[in-house]
């Protein structure tokens, strides 16, 4: 009676509670890095991305106009005035003359120095610095603020990765290379791997079982025992390092999963459709191409997405199969890991090009997600 009709068990909402847990731990660091991308270094900074929208308290240095250029004389003394903003009005909290005491004064009031030299710092930053001759020469007076700084947004750390940034910060180069390399990269296992799901779900040949044995076996063999003695395959032959041999080494890697990801959905479709295409006539290419690709199309699709991912993401193969001395054909993954090294303290920088490498695959994911559970389900219950 514990399943009563209209209740949820236990199990189920600790099911939803899980996942409810496991999607909000990947989408506040998504949208972290997607707002961080849009806010400067200075922000980054004082406050987390979550206080992005509220104004934000930070101090401030300023420095009063050239006095040689711009004091005025006003009876035995020198005057300078201005305004210590150019770039909009901030709230002045408090202010200072001395790093040591950079809130000694309100707005408002004036701070009196040495040999009777004094400035006055209002509430909209205008200022009036006097003293004598002596004191009022040379630099300008430095000015310490804190002041409450509004939101700010800008574009500016997107044109420094796409369009503006130098080789080292440059993504756009990168971003074309990481597509030239993720989409055949995608495109020629799924099609190799076709053929030959059909082949082994639906046509009878000696060592079919063997076959299938073998490649489940491959499921868990890891890539990296493969890399060395395939580079060096590669080198034999004459491919060497370039796009043709990072497209056949991730197509080795992918074939295991996308046969097997396949045959099992490829199996599990009706087995009348094939046999009365059969009677009628047709041969196994045109039942292949004309029925069980468009039936299998979820299967297709669950693989492509993950084979996408996999390749966009990855490090390790393009480091050994692509990647040479001159940096031409570095992918994405390997700019951010030089980004580290070269802007490691520019926050900003680093946030927007994480954030650029994960917008393609999230818009992969979000376009094919509603075909990978059925993919993945496919063939593991009769």
């Amino acid at each position: 009676m514990a399943n009563v009709a209209g209740k949820k068990s236990g199990l189920t909402w600790a099911v939803h509670i899980s996942v409810t847990l496991l999607v909000l731990l990947w989408l506040f660091p998504t949208i972290g890095l997607f707002v961080s991308s849009f806010r400067t270094g200075d922000q980054i900074s004082l406050s987390g991305w979550w206080a992005a929208l509220f104004p934000t308290e930070q101090n401030e240095v300023y420095r009063a106009l050239d006095p040689d250029d711009h004091r005025v004389a006003d009876g035995d003394l020198f005057v300078v005035t201005g305004n210590i903003f150019e770039d909009g009005l901030r709230d002045i909290r408090a202010w200072g003359v001395s790093s040591k005491k950079i809130s000694a004064y309100q707005p408002g009031e004036t701070a009196e120095m040495k040999g009777g030299e004094t400035l006055t710092l209002q509430p909209d930053g205008s200022y009036v610095w006097r003293g004598n001759d002596k004191q009022i020469s040379g630099r300008g007076q430095r000015i310490f603020v804190t002041a409450q700084v509004p939101p700010e947004f800008t574009l500016e750390n997107y044109t420094t990765i796409l369009f503006s940034g130098s080789g080292q910060d440059n993504m756009a180069k990168a971003f074309f290379n990481t597509l030239t390399v993720t989409i055949p990269a995608t495109i020629i296992p799924i099609v190799i791997a076709a053929f030959a799901a059909y082949a082994l779900a639906w046509m009878e040949f000696p060592g079919r079982a063997l076959l299938i044995a073998a490649i489940v076996g491959l499921l868990v063999v890891p890539l990296q025992l493969a890399l060395i003695p395939l580079l060096r395959f590669h080198f034999g032959i004459g491919i060497g390092k370039g796009y043709l041999g990072v497209w056949l080494a991730h197509t080795a890697f992918g074939m295991p999963l996308a046969v097997y990801l396949l045959r099992n959905y490829m199996v599990g479709l009706p087995r009348d459709i094939i046999e009365n295409a059969k009677v009628d006539g047709a041969t196994d290419f045109q039942i292949f191409t004309k029925i069980i690709l468009p039936l299998s199309f979820p299967a297709l699709a669950s693989f492509a997405i993950f084979q996408f991912l996999w390749t966009w993401n990855d490090l390790l193969v393009a480091k050994v199969f692509l990647i040479d001395a001159t940096g031409s054909t570095t992918v994405m993954t390997n700019q951010i890991v030089e980004l580290l090294g070269t802007r490691g303290g520019n926050w900003e920088i680093l946030a927007t090009a994480a954030f650029v490498s994960i917008a393609v695959p999230l818009a992969v994911f979000f376009a094919m997600q509603r075909y990978l559970v059925r993919g993945l389900l496919a063939g593991s219950v009769k």
